[in-house]
């Protein structure tokens, strides 16, 4: 390489993973000094960091990398009937192709699009690419870092960042494909590939390794570095101590999964080994979260929504508390180009799904009446339990609070404003007969005026995790006049939580395992989280087996992360897929006996039952996407996945 374009000086790179809304972009235009020697590039902290900030920019807005979105692949998801072009369709189809851009006409998937471009807009950046990009930039770093002249200090922080990211773009290539090559060198153009690919427990290790080395050289908290103290206040989506720690689990408890440990080995259970160490990982980590070291910490309650979205909040990016001083999301990706009104062009719309002109959307992301039901109880419980006390005459009492929180079922209000009175298309008599036929209210029922198979909910309920309830056009929440943005983090801390609850459990057989230097046990973790939204602990009968544990362990990660990306390849690597009854999505059939428009929850319903829409027909393929033909045509050693 003679010479290196010098994408970002350090200055402009901090403003690039600040909270401020304005792009980085107009930094950015190539100036004739920008063209500078191999070894100038790397020779100090400047220059140094001005290039490896760009592997920022390799990550994804899996959440807004189109006008519209669909990143929830698993059986809690559903998408209006005419809109066959996202992810989510082709994947209940069994068409595992349509995550590559030459099977993709819209361009609308995070994993492949054409014209990749870390300079560009969210429309120009998507996964694979940019995993495959950002692992040569990272050995091209490591290649000249004996170029690196400058403080212990910023050549620690420069390799853990470029350790970092070598590791995490070979993790999440490994989730979806399997086990592949890891380059750890940067490959001679002029030579031929012929990089076998390794096992998944063997190409976890390797990642494991960079991982490791990336935990021992980042700070928990860039603020508190030397370095960082020149741009105080602007390092918050900056990579961590603590993301290092969480994401080295991630890796082992991943390997130690009964899929890959499958695929590696030929056992189907956990693999204890991958396991143990997974726990130690996490554990680390969270002793340092729980003895307060670190600015990580699960918000209150009322503060759920906040790791999601903001709205009037000055821009601030979500996954942080109002006044910044406690941060749940552990990774969060760049806003690219400020994110301009980029929650507003499509995204916040695809949830208020209204059968009138009041919603401005054409794409809805529906909540399953099969994945609704994992919330249980507030008592800890869940529904099918006999002691739960759920009463499916009143099916929405006495629910886990972040059932209220994510989800919206019939007879609750909608919209704040009252002005909708020449929105309604009920007469006054029906209205007055039936106050929740008014369209201020959400009407759910079988034949109500919310469902619609291409312009309302298809199954009795709509999600509102991400959204205010004024994101509609009447209460102009998404609109010029207010700030709202949404941006989902890649990791949090409750996932933390619930990641070492798994690995220490399984590892050591247990509920009550404690693992490495956590002050918890496994079962401790899962009642911290559900401490914090206000559900009882697992119950006794549960926590007693290791079962029983992990059947509520697996619901709990299903409430908990719920519409967060998560499900699908957590039914992957638990050999869940293709087995009944994650294969089928239904709708939630009912009508309305009363309704309390005061206390939705006390509504009265009959005829409560669910009606499968859809059943997937997976095979064992299908635990694994496709790879590329024209990739694993290059050279033999270079395999397509088994049935593709």
């Amino acid at each position: 390489m003679k010479k290196i374009r010098l994408y970002i000086g350090l200055l402009c790179a901090s403003l690039s993973l600040t909270l401020a809304q304005t792009s980085c972009t107009d930094y950015l235009d190539k100036a004739p000094e920008s063209d500078i020697s191999d070894k100038d590039a790397f020779k100090d902290f400047q220059n140094f960091q001005g290039f490896t900030e760009e592997l920022y920019n390799c990550i994804p807005e899996f959440d807004k990398g189109y006008w519209t979105n669909s990143w929830n692949w698993g059986e809690d998801e559903l998408q209006n009937v005419g809109i066959n072009y996202h992810m989510v369709y082709k994947i209940d189809q069994g068409d595992f192709w349509g995550w590559q851009s030459s099977h993709d006409g819209w361009q609308s998937g995070f994993m492949d699009r054409n014209g990749f471009n870390t300079g560009g807009d969210r429309f120009s950046h998507s996964l694979v690419p940019g995993c495959w990009y950002g692992i040569r930039k990272a050995n091209l770093g490591l290649a000249n870092i004996d170029n690196f002249v400058g403080t212990k200090e910023e050549k620690d922080l420069i390799m853990g960042q470029l350790y970092f990211f070598r590791g995490w773009f070979h993790f999440q290539l490994m989730q979806y494909f399997g086990g592949l090559p890891y380059i750890d060198k940067v490959l001679p153009a002029d030579q031929e590939l012929r990089e076998p690919r390794l096992s998944y427990q063997e190409c976890a290790e390797k990642a494991a390794e960079d991982l490791r080395k990336a935990a021992d050289l980042l700070p928990v908290n860039w603020d508190n570095t030397t370095v960082g103290k020149n741009t105080l206040g602007k390092n918050q989506l900056r990579v961590t101590k603590i993301a290092a720690l969480a994401y080295l689990g991630k890796d082992l408890l991943w390997a130690g999964s009964p899929l890959m440990n499958k695929v590696s080995t030929g056992n189907a259970s956990y693999n204890q080994d991958f396991c143990k160490r997974a726990a130690e990982a996490f554990g680390e980590a969270l002793a340092m979260v729980e003895s307060g070291q670190t600015q990580f910490g699960l918000l209150p309650m009322k503060d759920y929504g906040r790791n999601f979205y903001s709205i009037d909040d000055n821009g601030k990016v979500p996954g942080q508390s109002a006044d910044g001083s406690v941060t749940e999301a552990i990774f969060r990706g760049p806003l690219f180009n400020g994110d301009w009104n980029g929650t507003n062009w499509g995204l916040s719309k695809q949830f208020c799904a209204v059968n009138s002109d009041l919603s401005e959307g054409g794409v809805w992301s529906l909540p399953t009446a099969n994945y609704v039901n994992y919330y249980g109880m507030a008592n800890g419980l869940p529904l099918d339990d006999p002691q739960s006390g759920f009463d499916p005459t009143h099916p929405w009492k006495g629910r886990d609070p972040r059932f209220y929180n994510d989800i919206r079922f019939d007879g609750e209000k909608i919209f704040k404003s009252n002005d909708v009175a020449k929105h309604e298309v009920h007469t006054e008599a029906e209205i007055s007969a039936d106050p929740a036929k008014s369209i201020r209210y959400a009407d759910l029922e079988t034949g109500g005026m919310y469902r619609s198979v291409d312009k309302g909910s298809r199954t009795g309920y709509l999600l509102y995790k991400f959204i205010d309830n004024s994101c509609n056009k009447l209460d102009d929440g998404y609109g010029f006049t207010h700030h709202f943005l949404i941006h989902l983090p890649w990791m949090r801390l409750s996932d933390v939580y619930l990641m070492y609850a798994e690995a220490a459990a399984e590892a050591m057989g247990s509920a009550n395992a404690k693992v490495g230097q956590c002050p918890l046990t496994a079962l401790e973790a899962v009642n911290k989280v559900r401490a914090r939204a206000g559900v009882d602990p697992v119950a006794a009968k549960y926590a007693s087996s290791l079962d029983g544990f992990m059947s509520e362990l697996r619901r709990e990660r299903a409430v908990e992360l719920a519409y967060e990306g998560h499900r699908f390849n957590d039914l992957r690597r638990w050999l869940l897929l293709d087995k009944y009854p994650y294969t089928i999505k239904t709708s939630q059939e009912f009508k309305r006996v009363k309704c309390d428009l005061e206390h939705p929850e006390n509504n009265e319903v009959s005829g409560f039952t669910q009606k499968v829409i859809l059943t997937r027909n997976f095979s064992e393929k299908h635990y694994w996407l496709p790879l590329k033909k024209s990739d694993v045509s290059i050279y033999p050693e270079f395999k397509q996945n088994p049935g593709w």
